[in-house]
């Protein structure tokens, strides 16, 4: 578990592909005090496992699939990360819980300027409007934010300068993917109204006609 408050901004070193899994080697300071060899650290929003580290690097093994849901394939070496350590039962938890599991790469549709804040705008798919809503939390890679505005295809959050200058946000542009992890508080309450209202709909679908057209 991860609060979305970001802890530094860390730097590809290295992507080395090995059958289906990529390793990963990220530059880090802060995020290294006190690891151990299997802690997580969320990258861009993503929970990584340490498998190696050193003075001033960790390196985790991420699944090809995982890499491209994630958008951590579109990363280079140089690319900045924001990093997290796990959340601990003695941490405040000054964002919102975050699982680590991106739900999808939203992309940057504009950005705008106004006095002492940045409004910005990802694009996303409208299958996952259901779980975001104004004043709710999100997400954007791995940084908790507050929804300004929920559209049905895209969320706007408010950025205040110091957010700016302690994520990767900073340096996104529009038009560039951008991680999305959507309130898990909110996906468990769409599942539970919904998801037996979907499942009661498909049993009574099931009518004598289909089962013998399957073989039943």
């Amino acid at each position: 578990m991860f609060t979305g408050i970001v802890e530094e901004i860390g730097v590809i070193r290295n992507m080395e592909r090995s059958g289906n899994a990529m390793k990963i080697r990220v530059g880090a300071k802060k995020v290294l005090e006190g690891v151990q060899l299997g802690d997580s650290i969320a990258t861009n929003g993503v929970c990584l496992t340490v498998t190696s580290f050193g003075e001033d690097f960790f390196t985790a093994d991420v699944m090809v699939a995982t890499m491209e849901k994630a958008g951590l394939n579109r990363l280079s070496i140089g690319s900045k990360v924001n990093l997290e350590r796990a959340l601990t039962l003695s941490s405040r938890l000054g964002g919102h819980i975050l699982q680590g599991h991106v739900d999808c790469v939203g992309r940057i549709c504009s950005i705008e300027e106004q006095p002492s804040v940045y409004l910005l705008e990802v694009e996303m798919d409208p299958k996952f409007y259901p779980y975001v809503l104004d004043q709710g939390s999100i997400g954007l890679n791995g940084v908790s934010l507050t929804i300004y505005k929920a559209r049905e295809d895209s969320v706007t959050v408010s950025l205040i300068p110091e957010t700016l200058s302690r994520t990767n946000i900073m340096d996104l542009s529009v038009g560039d993917p951008i991680t999305m992890e959507f309130d898990l508080l909110g996906k468990y309450v769409y599942k539970n109204l919904f998801g037996k209202e979907k499942a009661t709909k498909e049993k009574k679908d099931i009518t004598r006609e289909f089962l013998l057209e399957n073989g039943f």
